[in-house]
């Protein structure tokens, strides 16, 4: 991600928790585990509905509601509750915001003797969640005709190694 998407972030941010599309919020684990468990659940629903080849279209929705719901637990772990208004758009916003510390330190571990490859995995694992949010869209709403079943299978798998990265950073933030 290039410095210059990361200012438009920042701005929006700053312009979200200025207009209370975003807001501080106190901790409460149900809310916390609603937005986890719903990631789970999303994720669970994307890969029986791949594997049952029941729908292309609900395995790409399903996977970008499970990395949504992740990352609304993570931003909400942070200290932020998004409003409902243009909710996916705010949601991208703060979690390049937020989590882009944390995602480097994570995969700077991970690949403590290849920083240029985890800081490329970092960049990437936010790039593909602003990718899948386009792709949902445009799929959900935009899209008449067959959706391959590879752009599904791509969803699933970005959906899965999101979460499981996401899944790692909420167990390292303290309430």
């Amino acid at each position: 991600m290039d410095e210059k998407r990361l200012k438009i972030a920042a701005d929006n941010f700053r312009i979200y928790l200025r207009d209370g599309l975003i807001k501080r919020a106190n901790f409460q684990e149900i809310i916390y585990q609603t937005y986890f468990n719903n990631a789970i659940e999303s994720l669970k629903v994307a890969e029986e509905t791949f594997k049952n080849k029941t729908s292309s279209l609900w395995v790409i929705v399903a996977s970008y509601y499970s990395m949504f719901y992740i990352a609304c637990a993570y931003i909400y772990k942070k200290g932020y509750k998004t409003s409902h208004e243009i909710v996916h758009q705010v949601a991208n916003e703060a979690l390049i915001v937020l989590a882009k510390h944390d995602l480097e330190n994570h995969f700077l571990e991970e690949y403590e003797e290849e920083k240029e490859k985890a800081l490329l995995a970092c960049e990437n694992l936010l790039d593909n969640y602003e990718f899948e949010k386009l792709k949902r869209s445009q799929f959900q709403y935009e899209t008449t005709g067959k959706i391959k079943e590879s752009k599904a299978k791509t969803s699933l798998e970005r959906a899965k190694s999101f979460v499981a990265v996401m899944r790692h950073l909420l167990g390292g933030i303290k309430k």
